[in-house]
């Protein structure tokens, strides 16, 4: 034991700086999503995290869109606490038996027009939880899902730009 910890003070870094976003671009996105939902809706977009079952890596996703370099309160999109007060439900995590009735009641307390959007690959098929006992699925097998963010995890740029991508379609029709 003792050998490995001197061996890991000794050894450098074995990962990569990350790259770094575009604040610009992203702050571009993030006023087009704003813009839309004050279009769409004559309001600032309201969201609704839930966690379905997942294992945590596209939460910190989520919630990395309120760190200080997203910021996306600003442009008037904001979590909140009660699907009663949101618009969109962005689940993650496949559907797993336990939380099967909360993601139903949780979708049956979100006023209309309300959105689904399924966020990662596991929300998509149950990704690496797919055939487990304690998964149901994907959260389409509980919910109608809108949107399908791609990605384990979707990064916070791929986010806003699924949000904006479900708000124009529904401006469309």
């Amino acid at each position: 034991m003792r050998k490995l910890l001197f061996e890991s003070l000794i050894r450098p870094i074995l990962t990569e700086a990350p790259p770094l976003p575009d604040g610009e671009a992203v702050r571009q996105l993030a006023e087009a999503v704003g813009g839309a939902a004050r279009r769409r809706l004559g309001r600032s977009l309201s969201i609704r995290a839930v966690d379905a079952g997942s294992c945590n890596d596209a939460e910190l996703e989520i919630h990395a869109l309120s760190n200080a370099f997203y910021d996306i309160e600003r442009f008037g999109i904001r979590f909140v606490a009660s699907p009663r007060h949101a618009d969109v439900l962005v689940v993650t995590g496949p559907a797993t038996k336990n939380m099967r009735q909360a993601l139903e009641r949780t979708y049956n307390a979100t006023p209309d027009p309300k959105w689904v959007v399924a966020a990662g690959d596991d929300a998509l098929d149950g990704g690496v939880f797919a055939g487990s006992y304690a998964a149901d699925g994907g959260v389409g097998s509980v919910v109608p899902v809108d949107l399908h963010i791609p990605g384990d995890p979707p990064s916070p740029t791929a986010l806003l730009r699924g949000l904006l991508a479900l708000l124009e379609r529904a401006e469309n029709g």
